[in-house]
């Protein structure tokens, strides 16, 4: 097989499936299956009785209902990745909700579309876990991994003009994840119907093996199943661009020497490449004949880019420099639990975007198509991850039960589901696995992995995020890989990069640092593994776990060395699981390290990040906030997050001073003990007051331009009594399609419209009109208020409610009242 190191071009978008033509329809089974949590032996039969079970909506994650408690998969483990090597309890390391034990779903449907002589296949987008699907009452197919995409053909179990059942078993066992994985059908589960001669799921692969300014090379190579060795096959293809205009044709025959497989090639004039900030798509749009009669039609989105990897330089999408400004997301969407919803992926992605962010990495498990497809239309790389474990367990029930049988199924998989993506830019095999270490099959595994990408896919590097540099550059683990991907230890990129032949440093998962949304800490020192009575962390963004750092170690080693070529920060937001450093710290059920918190609202490291990674809108943001009763007199520093080179702060009209960012600062200069106590770096990346004492009334900051000039100026107030709820909506205008989200923000302010900070009081909601009250968050990593209760109290003096719309179009009434405060209402129209 051909290696490939330097230049990738590619193509994209997964293959999607609609109601094309006669030959070919695709439906979802979403509404009316039945659910329960009971084990019943008959269950797949079409005459089971299913009356008292819960009706339920797909998708579906019955485990984010709670309750909370401290055993629902309690752990006694030693985290060996995290430095622990004394087993303890680790109560809240999987979420503290109840996702262990079986799942049952049932539905009967009609497939109007179906009769003697089609064929009928069920794709399932993902079911966690250990799936085992019936039709009919007989077994179809199984499949273990719970974060994979498969599918089956079950035309042999299917009825004509009759009622069908399909019953899926699931079942989640006790220490099988390290973070909250869901339960249930929680993504989507299509019924597809064809002729017998058709294109199979995922059945296309297009490339693009040249592009230029005035013109680009497409091929695309198209499956066919249950073809007659003796018929005649035509594929007619059209390409077509963003405005559904044809660019380009190809009519091909298939041959007997083409075992199977249509190739087809395209020049397409002028093309408009697929860009972060210009991601437009194309359609090939392919027609099957089997003679004179078409039988299948399949639409392939794509889309024209390239990518290239220059030693010692860079990544570089399009012949442009990009670093990657990453971040690592968990698939949870917080109170919406594992669940897909469209709605919520694309505000995580939009959240993201206004951060400066150019790439998420799908950790550590393979993503919702949902979230590739809003990658591809949003424009936002990905790094698509496949396991946390291999063979070797890091935890009992781990993946490391599927390994021998599953791994290049799972694999092949995902690479045939998102190897036509453009945001796809990179394959990563594996997350910290214990085979590092492992000097006679951890490289070998690698490379298995490694081979299977090269072989379905030769367009894109293979990463694996690495955590143990000693061993990885010893034994050919690293060596081995398109892209050598180190998670923490930032200040051993140097070190690694001599080692290595790849002349190129990925930081695949970086900094970790904690803080908790409106939470800070007195004496502002830099600290690791600190834990506090409220089970929180210091949002002036200094304080990180054992292992890692604080978000400028990581920009300072992309800025200063060439071969650096970006880093995928832990997390962009916070999720259920994984409470370090409260392992051990019931209640604490969900991480501390997320950019935004559990609710979706930014904390302050957002504005450090925003201020760094997005050049095109303005920066200017204070902290702490500025209401400390109790406090009068007492340092309290001030840092100013900014895209600005200086600012000067003032308190009630007095100047505190006026700093600049040290651009002196280096990153060998600042790599000792005695630099990270009194933050060198930060004073790179950051504006800091650290001696200004706190007086009730008004702080204000005054940026200013290199050349001096004041340009912009900001202020926030001490608020006075709570006196009424604001609130705000993401989005006016919702679809009426009974699955979009409003995210509605709900705080307190004064009387003056001053946002008061420190209100924990209990918020009560009502729905009227055309949807309904879905959950709400707070950010709290130590609540244990239901999600899914019309009230919660505020974190930190704001939290998130969900409302969803209903299928009549109308408006929605919004209204938040609490205790001692006027209430408030907003409207969102569906549509």
């Amino acid at each position: 097989m051909k290696r490939f190191f330097l230049f990738f071009t590619l193509i994209f978008f997964g293959a999607y499936y609609a109601t094309l033509a006669q030959n070919r329809s695709e439906f979802l089974l979403e509404k009316n299956w039945k659910f329960s949590r009971e084990e019943s032996p008959d269950f797949m039969q079409p005459t089971f009785d299913d009356s008292k079970w819960q009706t339920v909506t797909v998708p579906h994650d019955w485990a984010i209902y709670g309750p909370f408690s401290p055993n629902n998969d309690m752990q006694n483990v030693a985290i060996l990745q995290d430095g622990q090597t004394k087993a303890t309890e680790h109560a809240g390391r999987t979420g503290g909700l109840p996702f262990v034990g079986i799942g049952l779903y049932r539905i009967q449907f009609d497939i109007p579309q179906f009769k003697k002589g089609k064929r009928v296949t069920v794709l399932f987008d993902g079911a966690m876990a250990n799936s085992q699907v019936y039709v009919n009452g007989k077994k179809a197919g199984e499949w273990p991994y719970g974060y994979n995409s498969f599918h089956f053909d079950i035309t042999d179990y299917v009825l004509e003009g009759q009622k069908n059942t399909l019953a899926v078993h699931l079942m989640n066992r006790p220490e099988q994840s390290r973070w909250y994985p869901g339960a249930g059908l929680y993504r989507n589960v299509h019924v597809i119907v064809t002729d017998p001669v058709h294109i199979p799921v995922w059945g296309s692969y297009i490339t693009t093996p040249v592009v230029r300014k005035d013109f680009a090379r497409i091929n695309l190579k198209t499956k066919i199943k249950n073809a007659d060795k003796n018929g005649v096959y035509i594929l007619e293809t059209v390409i077509k661009d963003a405005n559904g205009k044809h660019v380009s044709t190809n009519k091909v025959n298939l041959t007997t020497y083409d075992e199977g497989e249509f190739e087809q090639n395209f020049v397409v004039l002028n093309p408009v490449l697929w860009s972060i900030d210009n991601p437009v798509l194309y359609t090939a749009e392919s027609k099957l004949y089997n003679a004179d009669l078409l039988v299948d039609t399949y639409n392939t989105r794509f889309g024209i880019r390239t990518i290239e990897l220059r030693p010692n330089d860079g990544f570089y999408l399009n012949g442009e420099k990009t670093v990657f400004r990453g971040v690592c997301n968990h698939h949870d969407l917080g109170p919406l639990g594992a669940a897909v919803n469209n709605a919520a992926i694309r505000r995580q992605i939009s959240t993201m975007k206004d951060m400066g962010v150019n790439a998420i990495r799908t950790s550590h498990n393979m993503p919702a198509p949902e979230l590739v497809r809003a990658c591809d239309e949003m424009g936002m790389m990905l790094m698509v991850e496949t396991f946390d474990e291999w063979k070797q367990p890091k935890v009992a029930n781990g993946y490391n039960l599927f390994w021998d049988k599953w791994a290049e199924k799972d694999l092949v998989n995902l690479l045939h589901n998102f190897r036509n993506n453009p945001s796809v830019v990179m394959w990563c095999i594996g997350n910290e696995v214990p085979e590092q270490a492992n000097g006679t099959e951890g490289p070998k595994r690698n490379k298995f992995l490694q081979d299977i990408c090269h072989r379905e896919d030769p367009t894109r590097p293979v990463t694996n995020g690495m955590d143990n540099p000693g061993a990885v550059t010893a034994n050919n683990f690293a060596a081995i890989m398109d892209v050598a991907g180190f998670n923490y230890r930032p200040h051993l990129y140097h070190e690694n990069y001599k080692k290595l032949p790849q002349q190129l440093i990925l930081g695949s998962e970086t900094a970790s640092t904690v803080s908790s949304r409106g939470i800070y800490k007195f004496p502002v020192e830099r600290k690791s593994m600190v834990k506090y009575p409220d089970h929180q962390a210091s949002s002036y963004d200094v304080e990180h776990c054992g292992w890692s750092n604080l978000p400028e170690d990581d920009f300072i080693q992309h800025e200063d060395l060439p071969y650096a070529i970006g880093e995928f920060v832990w997390t962009g937001f916070d999720y259920l699981g994984e409470p370090t450093p409260y392992y051990t710290d019931w209640p604490s059920h969900s991480s501390l390290f997320g950019i935004v918190d559990l609710a979706g609202i930014p904390k302050d490291r957002f504005y450090l990040y925003r201020s760094h990674w997005n050049k095109k809108a303005e920066t200017l943001h204070i902290l702490p906030h500025w209401n400390w009763k109790g406090r009068e007199g007492e340092v309290t520093p001030v840092f100013v997050y900014t895209n600005h080179p200086s600012a000067e702060l003032f308190i009630n009209g007095k100047s505190q001073g006026k700093r600049t960012k040290d651009l002196s600062v280096k990153r060998d200069s600042s790599a000792n003990k005695e630099a990270e106590k009194t933050f060198e770096r930060q004073k790179r990346y950051r504006l800091m007051w650290m001696d200004t004492k706190y007086e009730p009334g008004t702080v204000k900051v005054v940026a200013y331009d290199a050349n001096g000039k004041a340009v912009a100026e900001k202020e926030m107030k001490t608020a006075g009594k709570p006196h009424r709820i604001e609130l705000s909506v993401d989005r006016t205008h919702i679809k009426a399609d009974g699955k979009d989200l409003a995210f509605i923000n709900v705080k307190i302010v004064d009387k003056e419209g001053n946002f008061c900070p420190d209100e924990t009081r209990q918020i009560n909601f009502k729905v009227a009109g055309a949807g309904n009250y879905k959950a709400a968050a707070n950010g709290n990593p130590a609540s244990l208020e239901s999600f899914q209760a019309p009230s919660m109290r505020l974190f930190s003096g704001q939290l998130t409610a969900i409302v969803q719309s209903g299928e009549t179009p109308g408006n929605i009434i919004f209204e938040a009242s609490a205790k001692g405060v006027r209430s408030a209402k907003i409207n969102i129209h569906t549509k």
